[in-house]
């Protein structure tokens, strides 16, 4: 046994009920991060699964709800596009019906909007003089942050 795992500290299922309960009260969380917290407390499979079921009995929590949150603040904090916001809930194990449902939540308009400006931002910093290039470039960088490729160049087009 090394030494972290010698001071992890090991909860009953009451005590890790009230911790937990606490955790998910303060912020959206996804199942899995639940699930992970739980056996870091160092609760058996079946007691982690009883918590769970009990989480959502009494909406501490809710993979659709945090789905939404999630989405919603990586996109208008940091300005991140759907792709990088579903590969991301993907990595939660979140629920295929609870990520499109967060993906649905950013509105078409918003989205198109926080695209050009990513660009425009990009496009005052950016050195490049060939326009060409230039343009490959912004591109580039748009779709790093998780925006679609037929979506970057039709705003790069009109612009």
């Amino acid at each position: 046994m090394d030494d972290v795992e010698k001071h992890k500290k090991k909860y009953s299922p009451e005590i890790a009920w009230l911790k937990i309960a606490r955790w998910c009260a303060y912020q959206e969380r996804s199942q899995q991060e639940v699930r992970d917290k739980l056996y870091e407390y160092g609760l058996f499979s079946k007691d982690v699964e009883v918590l769970i079921s009990r989480l959502i009995g009494d909406n501490f929590l809710n993979e659709e709800r945090f789905a939404i949150a999630f989405a919603g603040g990586k996109f208008r904090q940091l300005g991140w596009g759907k792709v990088k916001i579903k590969a991301a809930l993907k990595l939660k194990k979140v629920f295929d019906y609870c990520l499109r449902k967060g993906i649905a939540s950013i509105p078409d308009q918003d989205y198109i909007l926080m695209l050009e400006k990513v660009v425009a931002k990009r496009a005052r910093e950016e050195k490049e003089n060939n326009p060409m290039k230039r343009m490959h470039k912004l591109a580039q960088y748009a779709i790093s942050r998780g925006y679609e490729s037929d979506l970057v160049w039709e705003v790069l087009r009109s612009e």
